[in-house]
Order: structure tokens, then C-alpha cells, then sequence
């Protein structure tokens, strides 16, 4: 079964959405259950796990009622309050909604550095496992030495990290991300999706080859039992089509054995989110 590990969907507002900026106009419309059905379709995917895109309850119950409506979401990651004093109470009342596999805050738009090392944050955090829920990292590639810091906290939490934490593809820079993505994955609780690629390098002139050194150390950091293929659509309709970008992370695993594509284009989403 292939599992693409992340999707969005919203209703477009420009308030709430106001990060879609003008050269992003491509997205600037709904996304839906319906819109996304077809595209996995034509390209040859079972089902998706849909991830928030705004920071409220509010999103994690849309979220919730679209995938109790739609067969072919399998998951979601949704928000709840982390910081809280009263985070498990909200972890209490989602117990009975097993389509929530995970949840996920937006660290990189945090204006404090030092959020993601915040004493109520990891409180927070150290509440997850007992619900047996996983926790998606959204950072950029500055924050990684926080964000290493932050898991070693954790020792016994399931991460899995959006984006290959945002590298600087535009600027054609492997340093210092490269040396802090391997030294963050020598946490085998910390997993990677192959996602948001496209989107840090120029949207109209990036290229295939332009992406290969970045392919080339997530497989060498986390291996095929650890990486996930993620879509970020529609996100990442501002630079290619859904089917574009399945077939260039295809080609990108194509040297590894059937059962480790298979591992990465749907079997470790399966496991690690207990589809």
C-alpha cells in the first residue's frame, strides 16, 4: 500500500492563510477531500495522512470529520494546546478518535528560538506517548540544534521530521544542515519524511539534480527504515504537479531493494502512525 504521509487541506482564507504569499497564487483557492481523491488516484496512491494547517482545536475536529467521511484518509496530525497546564484533559477527550495518529505545533513561525525547549512545551510533549500518538517536528534548518536537544529529552517518543527540515536548496547549502541531520539521526526514535523539497529550492528553475545531494544524506542519515514519502500538497503545487514529485522521489530510491521502496513509500507511515 503506498501512504502519502503528508497532506493539507483548507478552506482558503487570506487571514488564516496569510503565509500564502504572491508567489503562491496557485494555491490561493479551497483544497478538499474531493480535490485530493482524484489526484491520488492518477497517481497510484491507497491513502494519505492529513496534517494541520492552522494552530486550533477547531482544525484538529475538521480534520477528524473529514477523515471519518473520506475512506482513503488514513490518519491525521492534528494541533492541541501543548503548552497547556491542561493538555491532558484534551488528550482524555480525544481518546476514542483513533484516526488522530499524531500531533504537531508550527516551531518554525515561533518567534522564541527557545520555544521548542520550553518547560510547558515538553511537558507537553512528555504526555504523548501514554496516548500513543505521534509527534511531527516542523522546523527550518536553524533550528536543528535546539530541536536535537529537544528529542534527547524524549528518548522514548516517536518523531518524525516534516521537510527534511527545511534546507537552504535556493542557496544550494549542505552545511550546516547536512552535519546536524546526521547527528539528529543517530536518535532512532526520529523518523524523516521525504517531503517539502521543492518548495525551499526556486519554484520555477529548481531541478532534479539541484535536490540529489539532499536525497543523497537523508538516505545515508536515516536509511529506508526510517523515511517516509510525503506529498505536501497542495503546498507543493507552487513548484510541481503531485505526480511529478512521486515519480522524482521514486527515481530518487530506485537503487534500493523493492522491500525498502516499499518501506518508504508506505510500510513505515503503516507502522509509525498505526494506520
Amino acid at each position: 500500500m503506498i501512504i502519502d504521509s503528508h497532506n493539507h487541506f483548507w478552506n482558503y482564507d487570506p487571514i488564516e492563510y496569510d503565509w500564502i504569499n504572491d508567489s503562491m497564487n496557485v494555491i490561493r483557492q479551497d483544497f478538499l477531500p474531493e480535490n485530493l481523491k482524484i489526484t491520488i488516484q492518477e497517481a497510484g496512491v491507497d491513502g494519505v495522512i492529513s496534517v494541520q494547517a492552522r494552530q486550533s482545536v477547531e482544525e484538529t475536529d475538521w480534520l477528524i470529520g473529514m477523515a471519518h467521511q473520506s475512506d482513503f484518509i488514513k490518519g491525521i496530525v492534528g494541533w492541541l494546546p501543548l503548552i497547556q497546564d491542561d493538555m491532558e484533559v484534551y488528550l482524555e477527550r480525544y481518546t476514542g478518535e483513533t484516526i488522530l495518529k499524531g500531533l504537531r505545533h508550527v516551531i518554525q513561525g515561533e518567534p522564541d528560538p527557545e520555544f521548542i525547549l520550553r518547560k510547558d512545551f515538553n511537558r507537553g510533549i512528555s504526555l504523548l506517548m501514554k496516548y500513543s500518538l505521534v509527534y511531527d517536528i516542523l522546523i527550518v534548518e536553524r533550528q536543528l540544534p535546539n530541536t536535537i536537544r529537544f528529542v534527547d529529552q524524549h528518548p522514548n517518543q516517536v518523531f518524525v521530521l516534516d521537510h527534511i527540515a527545511k534546507p537552504l536548496i535556493g542557496k544550494k547549502e549542505l552545511s550546516p544542515w547536512k552535519e546536524n541531520i546526521m547527528e539528529l539521526a543517530k536518535r532512532e526514535n526520529v523518523n524523516c519524511k521525504i517531503s517539502g523539497m521543492v518548495t525551499e529550492a526556486d519554484y520555477q528553475k529548481w531541478t532534479p539534480s539541484q535536490l540529489l545531494p539532499y536525497f543523497e544524506v537523508i538516505l545515508e542519515a536515516f536509511g529506508p527504515d526510517r523515511l517516509l514519502f510525503g506529498s505536501d500538497w497542495p503546498v507543493c503545487l507552487v513548484a510541481t504537479s503531485y505526480k511529478n514529485w512521486i515519480e522524482l522521489v521514486r527515481k530518487s530510491i530506485s537503487q534500493l531493494s523493492e522491500s525498502e521502496q516499499a518501506k518508504i513509500l508506505g510500510g513505515n507511515a503503516i507502522r509509525l502512525y498505526q494506520l
